[in-house]
């Protein structure tokens, strides 16, 4: 039997592996990506976007654990996994948080984005003169988008300014997870396994 003939009767050979930290860097620089192409309003692709790198990075890579990284290097690791976890739920919650109080309660932050749409009205009625007496349905429709899009700028620029603050909460959430289920995990295995 030659060569080839053994290989193929063993099969394909293994896949090589793919670094888990190509995983979790990917990811990071795709949700950069997502935040720095957006622009205005935040809109519910980013919820989008942001539940679909949350499901790579959780599907690709693993937590690390201490036996797999020693010291500073199991830190540095925890880090980045759950910065990147952190940044990819505040993209998902992004468009929600603009749009629902009660999830981005924090006070006085919204409250002058309603006096620009009142004053978006009034630019919009004084930009169309004397042709906003001919036509009041015009107006009014004029005025709705731009109240609308100055209202949904002003609340996107409120998030983005505080979805740092998510994005680290996010994060914190994640290592203690990690932290929990690595106490979980040791706790499960048997003495000899976790001697040795």
């Amino acid at each position: 039997m030659d060569d080839h003939s053994r290989r193929a009767a063993r099969g394909p050979g293994p896949i090589p592996a793919v670094s888990p930290r190509a995983g979790v860097l990917g990811t990071a620089l795709a949700a950069v990506l997502a935040f720095s192409l957006s622009t205005g309003s935040w809109q519910w692709f980013s919820t989008y976007l942001g539940l679909t790198l949350l499901a790579v990075v959780l599907s690709s890579t693993r937590p690390p654990t201490p036996a797999t990284d020693a010291g500073a290097g199991y830190v540095r690791s925890l880090a980045a996994y759950t910065l990147v976890i952190g940044l990819t739920v505040a993209l998902a919650l992004a468009p929600a948080m603009q749009r629902w109080s009660w999830l981005f309660p924090m006070p006085g932050t919204r409250r002058d984005c309603p006096h620009l749409g009142d004053y978006a009205r009034l630019q919009a009625q004084a930009t169309l003169g004397d042709l906003a007496a001919r036509d009041g349905a015009a107006l009014a429709t004029a005025q709705e988008q731009q109240a609308g899009r100055a209202v949904a700028d002003c609340l996107s620029a409120t998030t983005t300014l505080w979805l740092p603050v998510y994005a680290l909460a996010a994060a914190l959430l994640a290592v203690l997870a990690v932290l929990l289920l690595g106490r979980a995990r040791t706790r499960r295995q048997p003495p000899a396994a976790a001697a040795g």
